[in-house]
């Protein structure tokens, strides 16, 4: 009854029954479809599948298919087997609207067809490449050679290869095509030339057959040894468990590439079911493993059956069109109802197969990761994954779902075995076995024979070269992790004169007559552009050398050198602010800082300036003034022991100065100029505005000297120019004579020159860097520049300046700034509390300024200095009015700077004002002056003037 319900559609299998590959398919389609109907019973739908036999031929896989359509109206057809057969099914898949569902036609060309009926149930060959990128970038080789089949399945790929391998900088050195019926002699052929190219990375990308026949061929001449890198793309490493044991054994240490399939039980229950049918079926044939292409077939007809019963079966008619007498098979050709509805349901199918998720995207599926395997023993094994978001990884279950690294390092794949199983991975290259020695192009000069230096033997005819750059190239090379055997050939004529400049040398390895240049060869933008230089060896730069003079100044303004003028002037501002600051400080409580204004005037700068030599003569009595003192003595004691030095540098020791400082100063006079011979400087100079009627060539450092000497005037230069190494190595012949001025003008230094593209220059860049690092170019210097120094290197120093700078100071003169101003705030605020009577009046501000400033004037009696001696200091604001006649004021003999004659007018001797009188009792006195009083016994007081004898003034008595 259920038979009678369910409706057949006819569904065409177009394979090649006699290969394994096409048997496989044969058995999976059939077993997928008894497996989905069995789960899905309820279905109305029935795929009844009608195979034809491409027979290994395109034309055959086309009649197949043509009488599949015509004959059967098949509503969709599964295959063919490959790119070839598929391009012709594709067309007639669009004329009749029937889908061609191919699950191994990976080749990218065929979506340039872009034929909505052609479904891709496989990988495109252009998916695998980011992997393959990856491992390139994980182990940086920067060469490759691609080696494809000459057909449609080999071609599509190289296009995307070659773009992505040049975006990382990987140059595809060459492009292997073979032939699929090429014959053993012939591949043999194509290897040997394989094997005398330095590139030892390959990427292989063929069918089966042809592949296992290149890889024996490869292994019998050699080319499975160490040194060698093999890439399979997933073509031929799907497909590894297929190929005999002989060829696995040939493929040890092969890398390969491969879609992930997960291992789940339904797959692992369907290889038991599978080999169980396959020998049922071809009892006769050695019974292989099942591959992703078995799976993907399995998976192709499943959801086939899926969209065929989405659809339905209304009408599944073709419709057909109109025949005339001249008409073809293919005029014929009807067109079917249901195949844009089949379609579209077909590209809408998601569901979990035993191959992963099946969901096409713009018509093809696409995978999720790809693994990475290492033929060994006698199959493959696993060694990591790649996945677009994550790079390469070591385990797809150990990454983080949420991470967004994308990681190429090498260290994320397990340990890999390479062809002659080295213990280290392979560079990628080597040199060319039909090559012995490298051709190392070294310059012929006549001078500066330290960098570069050819010797010839008549006796041998032969060629010594030495030189400092000679030997730093030859400890690069012998750094190097492997042997480079090379020949040093110079480039000159028979007579021994150069044979060009350094451009024309450089030139030589881009037209391949030398492997590399050695020598002092400057990177430069221009050269760049048909070589590659290795990291440079030597300081870089372009500088001036000058003579100069000797600049001992015979100046009589000499002493005023050792300072700057802005310290000059910082130091004047200075010592007037700090005796300005204690004439404040000193004024109402010392006799030393008061008379006349004009006086006291001259004693502010007096005092201050006579700290400089420390000869003031007044003294300070206030504790304020003593501190700012102490800071302010520092301060000059420094200053003036650093004046003191560099005035004496600036007597004593020679002073040389460049006779020229700057270029446009040599423009401006025309002064001629001079620059090596065969030297890019030449170039520079013109970019620089010289006058090229003002040029003097030279060609060793004799001759420069013999130029600078001679000057511009007498057939000389006034200047010359060159590169740093050469002029460090003049100025220690002669260094008491000329000088580099700045500024130096940046380039590259010497490198090493190799052919563009050459794999030796990263390594010997990196090697150059090991070399530089080391003790080992200290040796080099020492042995070839070492020598030639006649004097120390001490040239830079005679030449700094001696001037001494605020730079140097503002720190102490920071520390005495804010000490003095915060004695002299501090002072004045105490003056204002004092008198604050005064300040909080009521009086105008001008009043109150006049006020402040007549009492600021007056002494301040109540200081200790303005005491009489053995009196008791009262601490009264007041000035004292009487003495009291006691014994011990009569004994008293005052200090003659304690008691000025302005004091002792003050104080009468006489009765014109009083008399003075004591009470004893209460301490107090007054003036009477009216009243007799006592006589008073009035003590002789010694009285001092500046400019007078001391004068006794006897005791008077009333």
């Amino acid at each position: 009854m259920a038979q009678n319900t369910t409706i057949p559609v006819n569904v065409g299998v177009v394979l090649d029954f006699d290969t394994s590959f096409g048997k496989m398919g044969l058995s999976c389609i059939p077993m997928a479809l008894s497996d989905f109907y069995a789960s899905h019973g309820n279905y109305k739908t029935r795929l009844v599948l009608k195979t034809r036999d491409s027979r290994r031929d395109v034309v055959g896989a086309a009649a197949a298919a043509l009488d599949l359509i015509q004959n059967e109206e098949v509503q969709a057809i599964i295959g063919p087997g490959s790119s070839m057969q598929a391009n012709f099914l594709i067309s007639l898949g669009e004329k009749a609207q029937v889908p061609i569902i191919s699950f191994s036609a990976s080749s990218p060309s065929l979506s340039s067809l872009r034929s909505q009926y052609f479904v891709r149930a496989t990988l495109n060959d252009s998916a695998q490449v980011p992997a393959i990128i990856a491992i390139f970038e994980a182990f940086e080789w920067r060469e490759a050679v691609l080696i494809y089949v000459d057909n449609e399945y080999g071609d599509g790929i190289v296009p995307f290869m070659t773009d992505a391998l040049q975006g990382i900088d990987v140059r595809v050195t060459y492009r292997s095509v073979i032939s699929p019926s090429a014959t053993d002699d012939q591949i043999g052929e194509e290897l040997y030339k394989l094997m005398t190219m330095q590139t030892r990375v390959f990427i292989v990308h063929m069918v089966t057959p042809l592949g296992s026949r290149f890889f024996t061929k490869a292994d019998e001449i050699g080319m499975m040894e160490e040194g060698y890198v093999w890439i399979l793309t997933d073509g031929l490493t799907d497909l590894l468990s297929t190929m005999d044991p002989l060829v696995i054994d040939s493929m040890q240490g092969v890398l390969g590439i491969k879609p992930h399939v997960p291992r789940t039980k339904e797959l692992e229950n369907f290889r038991v079911r599978w080999k169980r049918k396959f020998q049922q079926d071809h009892p006769k044939d050695e019974i292989s493993e099942l591959n992703i292409f078995g799976l993907w077939a399995y998976d192709a007809a499943s959801a086939l059956a899926i969209a065929v019963e989405k659809v339905g079966a209304t009408n599944l008619s073709f419709q057909k069109t109109n025949i005339s007498s001249n008409s073809t098979d293919l005029d014929t050709i009807g067109v079917s109802q249901i195949g844009p509805k089949l379609l579209q349901s077909l590209l809408s199918t998601k569901f979990e197969g035993l191959g992963g998720d099946f969901q096409l995207f713009d018509g093809q599926l696409h995978s999720t990761a790809f693994q990475i395997v290492n033929v060994i023993g006698k199959g493959e094994r696993g060694i990591g994954f790649w996945t677009p978001k994550n790079g390469i990884i070591r385990r797809l279950n150990f990454t983080n779902k949420n991470s967004s690294t994308y990681s190429t390092s090498k260290d994320n794949l397990g340990a890999i075995v390479w062809p002659g199983e080295p213990t280290y991975f392979p560079k990628g290259w080597v040199l060319p076995v039909n090559e012995k020695k490298l051709k190392i192009g070294v310059p012929v000069r006549d001078g500066f024979s330290e960098f570069v230096k050819v010797t010839w033997d008549p006796n041998t005819n032969t060629t010594t070269v030495t030189g400092y750059c000679i030997d730093v190239f030859d400890a690069v090379m012998g750094s190097l992790p492997y042997a480079v055997p090379y020949e040093y050939i110079p480039f000159g004529t028979p007579d021994g004169k150069p044979a060009g400049n350094y451009n024309d040398l450089i030139y030589q390895v881009f037209l391949k007559k030398y492997d590399a240049v050695v020598g002092d060869t400057t990177i430069v933008a221009n050269r760049s552009n048909y070589v590659d230089f290795t990291l440079p060896y030597t300081e870089s730069g372009v500088s001036m050398i000058v003579p100069v003079k000797d600049n001992k100044s015979k100046s009589a303004w000499i002493f005023l050198k050792p300072l700057t003028w802005d310290l000059w002037v910082t130091s004047a501002c200075f010592f007037v602010f700090i005796g300005f600051v204690i004439w404040v400080l000193e004024h109402r409580i010392n006799e030393d800082f008061r008379g006349p204004p004009s006086h006291q005037a001259g004693t502010i700068f007096w005092f201050s300036f006579s700290t400089m030599v420390f000869a003031q003569k007044e003294r300070v009595v206030s504790n304020f003034a003593r501190f700012v003192m102490i800071i302010w003595f520092f301060v000059v004691l420094i200053l003036t022991q650093s004046y003191t030095a560099s005035l004496t540098s600036m007597l004593t020791v020679q002073q040389l100065q460049p006779t020229v400082t700057d270029i446009k100063e040599l423009r401006a006079k025309g002064e001629y100029v001079g620059y090596q011979q065969g030297s890019f400087v030449l170039g520079f100079l013109k970019r620089m505005n010289f006058d090229e009627s003002k040029f003097r060539i030279y060609n060793s450092s004799e001759g420069l000297a013999e130029l600078l000497s001679k000057g511009s005037a007498n057939g000389g230069i006034a200047a010359a120019f060159d590169e740093i190494p050469y002029m460090k190595l003049f100025i220690a012949q002669h260094c008491s004579k000329y000088t580099m001025v700045q500024p130096t003008y940046k380039f590259d230094g010497f490198g090493f020159a190799f052919p563009r593209g050459s794999p030796l220059v990263q390594d010997v860049s990196r090697a150059v860097l090991n070399v530089t690092e080391g003790d080992g170019m200290v040796k080099i210097e020492k042995e070839w520049f070492g020598k030639k120094t006649s004097c120390s290197d001490d040239n830079g120093s005679s030449l700094s300046s001696n001037n001494i700078s605020l730079d140097s100071f503002w720190g102490l003169f920071l520390i005495a700034g804010v000490t003095s101003s915060l004695a002299l705030i501090i002072g004045i605020a105490m003056f204002l509390h004092k008198h604050r009577v005064v300040v909080m009046g009521e009086d105008s501000v001008s009043t109150k300024i006049k006020t402040l400033a007549t009492r600021f004037d007056q002494k301040d009696l109540s200081s200790h200095t303005f005491r009489i001696p053995d009196q008791p200091y009262s601490g009264s604001t007041e000035p004292m009015a009487a003495v009291g006649a006691s014994p011990s004021v009569t004994n008293c003999t005052p200090r003659p700077s304690t008691i000025s004659n302005q004091t002792i007018n003050d104080i009468s001797l006489s009765g014109e004002q009083g008399t003075f009188s004591s009470d004893h009792g209460g301490g107090q006195s007054s003036t009477t002056p009216s009243r007799q009083s006592s006589p008073v016994i009035v003590p002789a007081v010694e009285l001092v003037d500046l400019n007078q004898e001391r004068t006794n003034i006897p005791p008077t008595s009333h």
